[in-house]
């Protein structure tokens, strides 16, 4: 019995000190080491700068020409797609092809004809003064002595002369009077005469037999 209380004592006291610990542990402020903070600076803000005159390829066109001056006498140099957009930067005197940026070519510009593309609202293209028309690479030359071959000169004949045909005679007939009198007994009125007569006669025989 002695020993059970004991043993009841120590298992007391030693809950009530593991108890104690954990409570002045729980009451003793723990000191929290600082954090390093983020250095706070000024972080700059993106914004978009103006294209400023631009050009849009219209939508129904597939592709279209890019050129080395206005006009089809320049060689081509490149092609845009459609609904692609490029930065403009002038125009042409009559205002049928636009001067755009175009990097890769010498000058690093190029031109297109103005009814392919559309202008953003807003752009304003200063007139452009053309770069000199280019000469052609290979100026055709005739060979006379080749041409001579191909020349043929046409003797000239003289035609034949007119020779006007005869006069046409018209011949001529004599009038013929076909409404003088005539003589004698007509033919028609001896005709029924003899009728009249034969008929008169085959009536008397006719009445005689009865």
């Amino acid at each position: 019995m002695k020993n059970k209380i004991i043993q009841w004592i120590l298992i007391t006291g030693g809950a009530s000190c593991l108890f104690f610990i954990l409570f002045v542990m729980q009451m003793t402020p723990v000191k929290a080491s600082g954090l390093p903070q983020m250095p706070t600076g000024s972080i700059p803000t993106v914004t978009s700068t103006a294209m400023g005159a631009a050009v849009t390829v219209k939508l129904d066109q597939e592709q279209i020409n890019v050129r080395s001056g206005p006009g089809t006498l320049y060689p081509k140099v490149g092609v845009l797609l459609a609904g692609q957009v490029i930065p403009a930067k002038g125009k042409s005197p009559g205002g049928e092809w636009i001067l755009v940026d175009y990097p890769g070519v010498e000058g690093g510009t190029a031109w297109l004809y103005a009814p392919l593309v559309d202008l953003m609202p807003g752009s304003v293209l200063n007139v452009i003064e053309p770069p000199p028309t280019p000469t052609p690479l290979v100026t055709a030359t005739i060979d006379p002595t080749l041409a001579a071959q191909f020349i043929v000169t046409s003797v000239p004949t003289r035609l034949p002369t007119f020779t006007p045909p005869a006069p046409l005679q018209i011949p001529t007939f004599q009038a013929v009077d076909v409404g003088g009198s005539r003589t004698g007994v007509p033919p028609g009125l001896v005709i029924i005469s003899l009728i009249i007569v034969g008929a008169l006669l085959g009536v008397v025989s006719f009445t005689q037999r009865r």
